[in-house]
């Protein structure tokens, strides 16, 4: 009977030593001291050892637990500790963490946009000497030896058979204080919507103009793809700008300070008639994508003696980081979806912060799901700010009932989508014989989304240089002038005021390949 008093005195103190996680480790010792008094009381009763061996097990597997109970009670609040550290380390990680820019390639085919972006790895060491090899052979196989940088950002056959670029080309590269994230956007004109959602990601442009007599030319006039692009850029959102003359190595340049000048000063009056402060916003600079020369270092005095200016990448690491705002409303358009073990979207934060574990909302099908993982660059985070491109990784949602265009946003305070919203728009050329008026059919690019849309009504014409509304009533408009007009889409988009989100709220209307106006959203429907 007084061992069984025992088992069930050692069962008691186990259930309270279980019930008060507050007082573990006191708990667990006094466990510990009741126990040896028992032992002690039990050994004098019991001084004849030969008690039965089944009870003696009893005593001691009774004697066992509350010292194997006792053992995790101690560690627990270690790993507590531990986790909290973990936590603190995280948050110090993102306090520490390299300031981080996305950078867009843009410019006429062939200006060597690839070329530059593969030379970038390269010398910030993210390919290797053996790949490059490989590149090269590949290269002169197709008898295209001045090709093999661009096979580093131009992966698939297609674009190394043609020596184009057709998807966004994305790569990751570090300097001493800043992550870099290069998108290499298409520079050919049938591929100008790709070039679109690659620039809507990007804080900074790097126009690459080609130096080489008779190439710059081709891409500077009407109908060459400088131009667009800068306009392009300018309108969704890349207020910085780097203008680097490339192929200065080559025969007809030879490094020559005449042809460079004669570059910059055809360009600047156009930089500043798209809208850029070309002392504030633009840099130019001479270099070869293909030879690596004022890339990563200055290029040598005994090759271009007239330039001392900066290399391409102390020109990017002077560039200012556009304000962010990581404690607004979280909105990431999504650009591509996949399935992989799970929905995985991918897109840029343009506003707030994402967090494992967190519920968002995808708009505009209003599905609610739960943020299984994050992946920035190619590695797993547990956090991400604004600016950042990010993948993913959503249960709640299936991948078929996502499509690029879609937004993922916070639950709180959702984006509006709309079918039809008011705009101030600026034409820029209109096709042969066309007239803007309502009925007017366009295709609309806003961040990721390209949707066909209709302008069903001119609201007012606005003065170009009194920035005022003109009181006569339009009918029409043509090339160069200023509207605010209503657009209908056939869809549910998300959109957003220029004012709140300039981000989700400039575009551009394209037809028939040409970029006829660009615009920014005034006003949506009161009911959304």
């Amino acid at each position: 009977m007084d061992i069984d008093a025992e088992i069930q005195s050692g069962i008691r103190s186990l259930q309270l030593d279980s019930a008060e996680n507050n007082d573990e480790i006191v708990a667990s010792d006094g466990v510990k001291a009741e126990e040896s008094e028992k032992w002690d009381t039990m050994e004098e009763d019991h001084k004849d050892e030969e008690i039965s061996d089944d009870k003696d097990e009893v005593i001691s597997d009774d004697k066992d637990e509350p010292q194997l109970n006792s053992a995790p009670t101690h560690v627990e609040p270690k790993v507590k500790d531990k986790e909290m550290t973990a936590e603190e380390k995280d948050e110090k990680e993102e306090q520490n963490k390299k300031r981080h820019l996305n950078v867009v390639f843009i410019g006429h085919v062939d200006a060597g946009k690839s070329t530059a972006g593969g030379q970038i790895l390269f010398l910030s060491g993210q390919v290797d000497d053996r790949t490059i090899q490989k590149y090269e052979k590949e290269a002169k196989d197709k008898s295209r030896e001045s090709w093999y940088m661009a096979y580093i950002m131009d992966t698939n056959e297609e674009e190394r058979e043609k020596g184009k670029t057709v998807e966004v080309g994305r790569a990751h590269f570090e300097t001493e204080t800043s992550r870099f994230t290069i998108l290499d956007a298409p520079g050919h004109k049938s591929y100008v919507p790709n070039m679109i959602s690659g620039a809507s990601q990007a804080d900074v442009g790097v126009l690459v103009i080609s130096a080489r007599k008779g190439e710059f030319e081709t891409g500077y006039e009407r109908g060459g793809q400088t131009r667009e692009h800068v306009q392009l850029a300018k309108t969704l959102g890349v207020t910085k700008l780097l203008v680097v003359v490339n192929k200065m190595d080559d025969p007809t340049v030879g490094w020559s300070k005449e042809r460079y000048d004669e570059i910059e000063s055809k360009m600047i009056p156009f930089l500043k008639s798209s809208g850029y402060n070309v002392k504030k916003d633009v840099i130019f600079l001479p270099l070869s994508g293909l030879v690596g020369s004022n890339m990563k270092t200055r290029v040598d005095k005994s090759v271009c003696p007239w330039w001392n200016g900066p290399c391409l990448f102390e020109a990017l690491d002077a560039v200012e980081v556009p304000p962010r705002d990581p404690k607004g409303p979280f909105r990431m358009p999504i650009i591509d979806k996949f399935k992989d073990m799970g929905t995985v979207v991918m897109g840029k934060i343009e506003s707030g912060s994402i967090r494992e574990g967190n519920n968002l909302l995808v708009m505009p099908n209003k599905a609610y799901v739960k943020v299984l993982a994050i992946y920035c660059d190619e590695d797993k985070v547990r956090h991400a700010g604004p600016g950042e491109n990010v993948r993913v990784k959503l249960s709640g949602v299936e991948e078929e009932d996502i499509l690029s265009g879609f937004v993922l946003s916070s639950v709180l305070k959702p984006i509006t989508a709309v079918s039809e919203f008011n705009a101030q728009l600026q034409i820029l050329e209109l096709l042969d014989n066309a007239i803007f008026t309502a009925g007017y059919k366009a295709i609309l690019h806003i961040h990721s989304v390209v949707e066909e849309c209709e302008i069903v009504e001119l609201l007012q014409q606005i003065d170009p240089k009194t920035k005022k509304p003109i009181k006569k009533k339009i009918l029409f408009v043509k090339n160069g002038a200023v509207v605010v007009c209503r657009i209908q889409v056939n869809n549910l988009i998300c959109v957003e005021k220029f004012t709140d989100f300039p981000q989700l709220g400039r575009f551009t209307l394209r037809t028939e390949g040409k970029t006829v106006a660009v615009g920014k959203v005034t006003g949506l429907p009161q009911t959304a």
